[in-house]
């Protein structure tokens, strides 16, 4: 039997050359209906890139590519500030501890932007929230042009760091789109853009900001995401709403429920928990490592061990390729294995041999993006159409462990040595691989422990999608069964109520039945006792 991508495009294991088209949203749901015409009730969408059920849009390498340019262009926002810090100290005539709150504040509002925002991908039209957010990012970055105060700096700085969090409705986006036998591929292309931009924001900032002034760079901010929402607008095709009885509260409660009903959600989460620590412990350190003896390296040099990540980037998306053809459990496990090697490799040498270090940079960033890609795969199959909310769950996780692997990486680095900091980071990838092989690759999803379902190692969508059908069966079969036996026992309920008010009925008429034989009776008695008048 054949199955069709979101796209309307055959995949892995069709036997046929054609199919129905089907909606683009979701796999299950078929959207009948066309959508609007406009976004946000004013702005004419234009026609071709309007919801069409008959005509799907096709999700081709170009708008995949331009995801991840769209991603690396606004994700940078986030990163401008932190190479910018001196001059900005200087220009608001404050101390470097003042304006060390600005990096601070920039990130905890992208936090919260991904706790309140991103999830809204799974409640309203992504067309229109994408271009909704990049508009305000653009706007905000004029004030922070021009303001002469660092508290009002530091607010809109804040403000931009919620409203930075388009990519990451793009990630879901892009896997809602792509036909599963490139899901991967297409999440690791968005992912690409996105560490792209933390590389390049850094270096493009302090390059300006060297010869120029610094509010050039947010002038030039302001001028960037005025491109990409004109890009946006011109290529961003529009989808209906994927869940519209979905209230707000709802959609917490929701997230809430994956991680106490779905053993792969918080099984993803905590592997990816200690995986970023691990990440941001290894770069942050790095800076005092190779700062202090027996390197002792000036800042530039350091700067450049950067390069090395993004050569990760580049590799990254050759990997989600590789991930689309096995099952993503064992590309996690094979990553997570490579990463304890080279964390390894690190914790052997690092201190005493730049190769070393140089080898562990590239081995430690191209996996742990293999990791963080196979573990998205994962998370996105779980609900189709909860892809915004899974990945609100993801980068939580994410989030969390920067905070950790920065916090307790400096202490440990600064108390024990730089040996003592890898040990760290090697019980934290111990700690990974003894979770994920808790559960084994088709594990039900039902199930918190065990290796049932088998060991196959190269994907085959025909069999995952017969196997998803099969656990949806059941569940709604032992909630039809569950409904039914409700029904049954409402149903002798009220037969033993009807019986009951049956048999007070009966007992009522034989008492009528009784007093109407006695008036009879009665009645019939009557003519005995006639007065002495009439006897007469």
């Amino acid at each position: 039997m054949a199955t069709t991508s979101p796209t309307g495009t055959l995949v892995e294991g069709s036997e046929t050359s054609t199919a129905a088209p089907v909606s683009p949203v979701s796999e299950t749901s078929v959207m009948t209906l066309p959508g609007p015409k406009t976004d946000m009730w004013i702005v004419p969408i234009p026609k071709r890139l309007q919801y069409d059920p008959e005509k799907p849009f096709y999700f081709g390498l170009f708008l995949n590519v331009f995801f991840g340019v769209a991603s690396t262009l606004v994700v940078a926002n986030l990163y401008y500030c932190q190479p910018l810090l001196i001059e900005i100290s200087h220009s608001f005539h404050v101390t470097y501890d003042e304006v060390s709150r600005i990096p601070t504040l920039v990130q905890a509002g992208y936090g919260i932007g991904l706790l309140l925002i991103s999830p809204l991908g799974d409640m309203v039209r992504r067309r229109q929230l994408i271009l909704g957010l990049i508009v305000l990012s653009a706007v905000l970055s004029i004030p922070l042009a021009v303001t002469s105060s660092l508290r009002v700096f530091e607010v809109i700085s804040f403000l931009m760091g919620m409203a930075t969090v388009s990519p990451q409705i793009m990630i879901p986006l892009a896997a809602d789109l792509a036909p599963p036998s490139r899901r991967a591929s297409a999440i690791s292309i968005v992912i690409s853009g996105f560490l792209l931009g933390i590389l390049t924001a850094r270096v493009l900032a302090g390059i300006v900001g060297n010869y120029t002034s610094w509010r050039i760079v947010y002038w030039m901010s302001a001028g960037v995401q005025g491109f990409v929402v004109l890009a946006m607008y011109c290529v961003l095709p529009d989808y209906p709403v994927k869940n519209k009885g979905l209230s707000y509260f709802g959609m917490y409660r929701s997230m809430a429920k994956f991680v106490v009903t779905e053993p792969v959600v918080p099984q993803i989460m905590l592997i990816n928990f200690a995986a970023s620590a691990c990440y941001t412990n290894f770069w942050v350190t790095l800076t005092f490592l190779l700062g202090g003896a027996p390197y002792f390296y000036s800042t530039i040099i350091i700067g450049l061990f950067g390069l090395l990540g993004a050569l990760g980037v580049v590799v990254v998306p050759f990997m989600g390729r590789l991930i689309d053809r096995i099952v993503p459990w064992y590309a996690t496990l094979i990553s997570t294995i490579f990463l304890l090697v080279f964390q390894a490799v690190q914790t052997g040498a690092g201190g005493i041999s730049i190769a070393a270090v140089i080898i562990a940079c590239f081995g430690l960033d191209v996996f742990r993006q293999t990791q963080q890609i196979s573990l998205a795969t994962r998370m996105f199959s779980v609900n189709e159409n909860a892809r915004a909310r899974l990945n609100a769950l993801l980068i939580l996780s994410v989030f969390l462990g920067q905070i950790m692997g920065t916090a307790a990486g400096t202490e440990v680095f600064v108390g024990y040595g730089w040996r003592a900091d890898s040990l760290l980071s090697m019980g934290w990838y111990v700690w990974q691989f003894l979770i994920l092989v808790m559960r084994g690759p088709h594990t039900p999803s039902c199930r918190w422990f065990g290796y049932e379902g088998g060991f196959r190692f190269r994907r085959d969508p025909m069999l995952d999608s017969s196997r998803r059908l099969e656990e949806a069966e059941g569940e709604l079969s032992g909630t039809s069964t569950h409904a039914e036996e409700k029904a049954e026992e409402k149903v002798e309920e009220k037969g033993t109520s009807a019986e009951g008010r049956g048999s007070e009925e009966t007992a009522k008429a034989k008492v009528e039945e009784e007093k109407v034989e006695k008036e009879g009776l009665d009645a019939v008695e009557e003519p005995k006792a006639l007065p002495k008048e009439t006897q007469a």
